[in-house]
């Protein structure tokens, strides 16, 4: 194993853009009901909203049925232990505190506020939650310093009957222990007989010796280690958190307590770990090295000298991360699913077995798609937590903490059917959310060589730049070197950044792409040798489409400085159509966890009947490499003929044409877009398998679909992947004008991801 370089992603101004683009922070708050008309005030308000606070006012518990309490955690802070930057003060804590609201409605749909509370009295910070409390159906308390982190959970679980939830203790002991149930079964250990040395004693540290405790390591076979030495009976000036987890020993340092120990787990700094230690372990030592951003010790320099070692860390570039993303997210959709009173011993054990036997479990294809493709992972040394991808995280974890409140009294709500819950969970994931995560993932093992055609764009430049950083592929621009020298320097970055520029100056190139492209219109278009050399030497677009046709690329992304169809234009002078397929625009949308895709949103102003057939062939096509089930529905004024008009006739053929190739997805037509996704027309056109189901909407015509797309990612909160450009011979994608360096980023990963998943019946580049 190699080590892994450590690498900056972005600036410190790129993150601060990213937090004041558009409106400042990244959370807002929207309404969950109508309020367009004064009937939808009056009921949300005043008068309508005395009935459910005098139903409230005689049961309590029905603010769980009435408001969002049951679905609301609040993520609170006072600043005293901001990640790794110390106590910074309540207000500098926010930004953190919303990225982990955003998280809880990413991976759980739980609805987060923040709260940052500026004291550093705890007695002051418990009475300001508890009076807080009955707002919220859970508490996620986050970067407090020990001891009041300690001392604050503790009383607010005395004073509340919610969820009260440290994630910096629990979290990170939750998925210890899964990843140490799963260690100990490999290596054939039994977790009553193990020696463990925990180096570190606060918060995570003593929560997960806790934990272990309470899952049958016996108390004495627990060492733990702070700062001045091993905690033994009898050492001074020891807290009454320490002094629980003190034990019987002659060890005084952490090289005399690792000798012979099973397990070891480091919570604490880097290198503080050696490999004579390591030496000195048993026979198949468990380490996991948990101190970021740099562990202990590397797993490398394990390798050097235990090759039967298992290692965990808490970095995303090993195996075996330790990552509170797998367990809070789900820990708290379950106990919020059955309104628990609190999050007890009995449930996070339920996690983490939960979490530790779905790592077991043989991989399903879909999990391989979201987890990046390439090599399906096997349960094993390198596998012994679930990645953070795996989309059956959702429907796993809450059912069996929801099981475990249930079972040990805490709960209010009891669920009768509890695979009617799992599927339910599903639902809940936007199935979508995984799609890039997942392309990048696979493009970071394939390495694409990729072309950013304007490399002068700010934004496309600030997307190579993060596509280089993020390990996504090595990005090519085709650009001016003085022009970019100016540019990166005007973001923050050194004007001597590492990154490849090419452009009509490299004379060599210049006639190979000039000779390649003469050869291929001069009967074509008549065009004349000093023809292309003028072509190429002038168009960006041009060279670096002969760029990826010969090879000395894999992909493209172009666009964002010009029209898309100028774009197109000069690309499909260069580049032919797959063979049997057009070309064609799709957009991914998602809008409140739904995903369709929509066709043809670029290219074709009217499709005939036979295109129209293609485009959904295609549509289809694509879905399923995005791990879809494609469901299409051809959309119209019109709904199965009523009204019938001219305008219908295209699309009523396409089905026919569907119908006699016999293809492999579901589709009909014609429908209205309604029909086509709202589940209540089912029961008017009980004949059709794709009223209210459709997934992909393909459109009549391109002038509907640009009115469609653009009116609905206007006006909605619709997210937007594309339009990703079907059908053409190589991997090339094209921004729309004004697109962000997130829009460009994610074109260019799909590019790549292209190059490698579909054939272009090409001869392997250079």
């Amino acid at each position: 194993m190699k080590k892994k370089s450590k690498i900056e992603k972005y600036t410190d101004q790129e993150a601060l853009d990213f937090h004041n683009s558009g409106k400042s922070g990244k959370i807002e708050i929207l309404s969950s009901k109508p309020m367009t008309s004064k009937r939808d005030l009056a009921l949300a308000y005043s008068p309508g909203v005395a009935a459910p606070v005098k139903v409230i006012a005689e049961n309590p518990d029905a603010a769980y049925d009435y408001t969002t309490k049951g679905n609301l955690v609040a993520v609170i802070s006072n600043g005293s232990a901001i990640l790794g930057l110390g106590n910074l003060g309540a207000l500098a804590s926010k930004p953190v505190m919303e990225g982990k609201a955003v998280l809880f409605k990413r991976f759980a749909d739980i609805d987060s506020i923040d709260l940052e509370i500026d004291s550093s009295n705890a007695s002051e910070i418990i009475n300001c939650i508890s009076s807080l409390g009955k707002s919220f159906g859970g508490i996620n308390l986050e970067d407090i310093a020990a001891p009041d982190c300690f001392i604050i959970e503790q009383k607010l679980k005395e004073k509340l009957d919610i969820p009260i939830f440290h994630d910096d203790q629990h979290g990170t002991a939750i998925i210890t222990l899964a990843a140490l149930i799963n260690a100990l079964d490999i290596s054939k250990k039994s977790i009553k007989n193990i020696k463990i040395v925990v180096n570190g004693a606060g918060a995570s540290a003593i929560a997960c010796t806790n934990l272990f405790k309470s899952s049958g390591v016996p108390n004495k076979n627990i060492i733990m280690v702070d700062s001045k030495g091993v905690i033994y009976r009898g050492r001074d000036n020891l807290d009454q958190w320490k002094s629980t987890h003190a034990v019987e020993t002659k060890s005084r340092t952490l090289k005399d307590a690792i000798k012979g120990a099973d397990v070891f787990l480091g919570l604490s700094k880097k290198d503080l770990l050696t490999k004579d230690m390591v030496k000195s372990m048993a026979k198949n030592p468990i380490i996991f090295a948990c101190a970021n951003p740099d562990p202990e010790i590397n797993p490398e320099e394990v390798y050097e000298v235990r090759n039967d070692a298992i290692i965990a860390t808490g970095r995303s570039d090993y195996p075996n991360q330790v990552n509170n993303l797998i367990g809070f997210p789900y820990i708290f959709r379950g106990a919020l699913d059955v309104r628990a009173k609190t999050i007890n011993e009995e449930m996070k054990v339920s996690a983490a077995n939960a979490i530790a036997e779905l790592a077991r479990e043989d991989v399903p294809d879909e999990v391989v798609a979201a987890m990046g493709g390439g090599e399906r992972p096997k349960y094993g040394k390198d596998y012994i937590i679930p990645s953070t991808f795996d989309p059956r995280l959702i429907s796993t974890i809450p059912v069996a903490v929801a099981k475990a409140a249930i079972k040990s009294g805490v709960a209010r709500k009891k669920i009768e059917d509890f695979e009617v819950y799992k599927e339910q969970l599903k639902q809940r994931l936007d199935p979508s959310a995984t799609i890039m995560l997942g392309i990048n993932s696979q493009i970071k093992k394939t390495q694409k060589k990729v072309v950013f055609a304007d490399g002068e764009d700010e934004n496309t430049l600030k997307a190579a730049i993060a596509f280089k950083n993020n390990g996504l592929g090595i990005p090519v621009l085709i650009a001016k070197k003085e022009l970019v020298k100016e540019k990166l320097k005007e973001i923050g970055l050194d004007e001597n950044y590492n990154i490849q520029i090419i452009n009509s100056s490299d004379e060599s190139a210049r006639k190979k792409y000039a000779k390649f492209l003469y050869e291929k219109l001069q009967r074509k278009e008549g065009l004349l040798e000093r023809d292309a050399d003028r072509l190429v030497r002038n168009d960006r677009v041009v060279w670096g489409s002969c760029m990826v046709s010969c090879g000395d690329a894999d992909a493209m992304v172009s666009g964002n400085t010009r029209r898309y169809t100028s774009t197109l234009d000069k690309i499909k002078r260069v580049i032919e159509p797959r063979k049997g397929e057009i070309v064609f625009g799709l957009n991914i949308m998602v809008n409140r966890g739904r995903t369709v895709f929509v066709a043809d949103v670029t290219v074709h102003e009217i499709p005939t009947a036979e295109q129209l057939s293609q485009i959904a062939i295609s549509s289809a096509r694509v879905s399923k490499l995005f791990g879809f089930e494609p469901k299409v529905a051809f959309l119209s004024h019109s709904t199965f003929g009523v009204p019938k008009t001219r305008a219908t006739k295209n699309l009523r053929d396409a089905v026919d044409i569907l119908k006699e190739k016999k293809v492999d997805f579901k589709f009909d037509g014609e429908m209205q877009p309604d029909v086509a996704l709202n589940e209540e027309y089912k029961e008017l056109y009980p004949f059709s398998e794709i009223v209210g189901n459709a997934n992909i909407l393909i459109m009549p015509g391109r002038h509907s679909a640009a009115i469609s797309f653009k009116m609905m990612k206007s006006l909605s909160a619709a997210k937007v992947v594309g339009p990703l450009l079907i059908g053409l011979g190589e991997p090339i994608e094209i921004a729309p004008l004004r697109s962000s360096t997130s829009d460009i980023l994610n074109l260019a990963s799909v590019a790549a991801y292209s190059a490698e998943v579909i054939d272009y019946n090409k001869k392997k580049k250079n």
